[in-house]
């Protein structure tokens, strides 16, 4: 058994023990089981910087996955009350925009100057986050038209989210390719370096998956690789006929 299946039924030992301890709640008990019920199986996504890992969530979304993207959650953490309040403490107000919400960019530059205060501000915005994913799994459980989850997060093993998934796809891109990638989103090569300071490094990113994909040609080869990966799950009735038509 991978780290990432043992972890996952690590979280399920410790929900099964909260949901016994809350017998009275029969609202709670009730959404439990039925998740246990219908749970569906989850894909972790992984990779480097500008790998491409959105790409392969969307491929996986035409495939009949349920995708949590967990980028726009963290956004939604940084407006969270709470969390801004001990952000403005910690930073100051100048990291914040004219309309009083926390810009990324000016969080960014002491952030990932800092790794003590990257650690703090992680310590808000990953438990956050994580609930929210566990939330949004939770009713793509009670989805019929959903066959699998996806859930897509750059720092899912540094945050320790990888405990919701049954499997891992490290998404495999060239340096060069994914430096290109940022470039044309306005990154520099040195900030790419902070970014990946910041988190494990590709190679035990790539140890700790179940497989890997190599996304550093074009879409359709990419494709061709997931639907082999999902038939090998059992995760397969839409892409086959796809893939046997590529």
């Amino acid at each position: 058994m991978n780290t990432a299946r043992r972890s996952r039924n690590v979280a399920f030992l410790r929900e099964r023990a909260f949901f016994r301890g809350a017998k009275d709640d029969t609202g709670r008990v009730h959404l439990w089981l039925m998740n246990l019920m219908n749970r569906k199986h989850v894909i972790g996504l992984v990779g480097g910087i500008g790998s491409g890992k959105s790409l392969v969530a969307r491929l996986l979304a035409e495939r009949s996955g349920f995708v949590i993207d967990a980028d726009p959650i963290a956004h939604q953490a940084l407006r969270d009350p709470a969390i801004r309040e001990k952000i403005v403490a910690r930073f100051g107000r100048e990291i914040l925009g004219n309309d009083g919400e926390v810009e990324r960019k000016k969080l960014a530059a002491p952030v990932f100057a800092d790794e003590s205060a990257r650690r703090e501000l992680e310590s808000w915005i990953f438990p956050w986050v994580g609930e929210r994913a566990r939330e949004l799994i939770n009713r793509a459980n009670l989805d019929p038209a959903v066959k699998f989850i996806v859930v897509d997060a750059p720092v899912m093993l540094e945050a320790g989210w990888n405990d919701v998934a049954d499997r891992i796809i490290y998404v495999d891109t060239p340096r060069e390719v994914r430096l290109t990638r940022l470039a044309q989103r306005g990154w520099t090569p040195e900030q790419v370096s902070a970014r990946e300071r910041a988190q494990l490094s590709l190679t035990e990113k790539a140890r700790r998956a179940d497989v890997a994909v190599d996304n550093g040609g074009n879409s359709e080869a990419t494709a061709r690789q997931l639907d082999r990966i999902l038939r090998g799950w059992n995760l397969s009735e839409v892409a086959s006929g796809l893939a046997d038509r590529t």
